[in-house]
């Protein structure tokens, strides 16, 4: 029986997965490389706790006890006895090497790793293991303690136990699963970043303005927010990598990014997470 989850990796993602699980009843420990991270992740927490109980939240906890089941860490050794671990570090497939070569020396023999990621194949990130059939691709969905499906995606050496202990673990939290077959960018974000990246290459060429162009896919199609919106609360250097990655395994030109997208990349304007993107945020 799974008691305790290790997070790694405190940005967004990590802020919501942590959470998702502290607030369910299990020990949950977050891990990332600077103290600074796991500062502001843990005031993140605090302020989604809080406004989750100022809305009369669901939970099945008081947000005291949610902290009271999240530790802090930056040492791979605080994930010793974790029975699953989900992996949310950024999409960099060196930095995602050399963490789960890290982890093969701490996890106990049966923890399964749940990749976070938005378009690597998990096929590949378990080849990075000796226990491949203990990797699966839990891709949450942002904000994680919110959403209430989580796209699961079976590698080509995922076993069957795997599998079934991931869907337990998930349905324990209150969450929905689909399970998809390994390939890169799933099922949703092969779909979701051709359509950020266009949205993008509109707004570039002139075609419409910002507002104007989630104001469309809102009103005409009911989606909660517009695609530029939607990059933007992903985090644009988030997009790119995930369309670098695409393009790349791919080898489809209809992957391209956006020169405008590279342009905010690199002038530091990431959206939600910088407080400028498309649209400008208070941070």
């Amino acid at each position: 029986m799974i008691t305790h989850v290790g997070v790694v990796g405190a940005g967004t993602m990590g802020v919501g997965v942590s959470q998702a699980f502290a607030a369910r009843g299990f020990r949950t420990t977050l891990v990332d490389t600077s103290d600074e991270t796991l500062d502001r992740a843990r005031a993140a927490i605090v302020r989604d706790r809080r406004f989750a109980g100022m809305l009369g939240s669901a939970s099945p906890c008081a947000p005291q006890e949610v902290m009271e089941r999240l530790s802090f860490t930056t040492k791979l050794e605080g994930l010793a006895d974790a029975g699953f671990v989900v992996e949310n570090v950024t999409e960099n497939m060196e930095i995602k090497r050399d963490l789960y070569r890290a982890l093969e020396d701490v996890l106990p023999g049966e923890c399964v790793i749940g990749a976070n990621t938005s378009a690597i194949p998990i096929t590949r990130l378990g080849s990075f293991t000796r226990r491949a059939d203990r990797v699966i691709g839990t891709h949450f969905m942002n904000p994680a303690h919110l959403k209430p499906l989580v796209e699961v995606i079976r590698a080509l050496h995922t076993s069957e136990r795997t599998l079934r202990t991931t869907l337990e673990l998930l349905r324990a939290i209150g969450k929905d699963s689909a399970v998809v077959e390994d390939s890169p960018g799933f099922v949703t974000n092969r779909v979701l970043m051709l359509t950020l990246n266009e949205a993008i290459c509109l707004l570039d060429e002139g075609v419409a303005a910002a507002e104007e162009i989630d104001r469309l896919f809102v009103r005409c199609f009911g989606h909660a927010m517009g695609p530029l919106a939607t990059a933007d609360l992903i985090g644009l250097d988030t997009v790119l990598y995930s369309l670098e990655v695409l393009l790349r395994e791919f080898n489809d030109p209809k992957y391209r990014p956006s020169t405008l997208l590279r342009r905010y990349v690199d002038g530091g304007l990431l959206g939600r997470k910088s407080g400028r993107g498309f649209f400008t945020y208070d941070t």
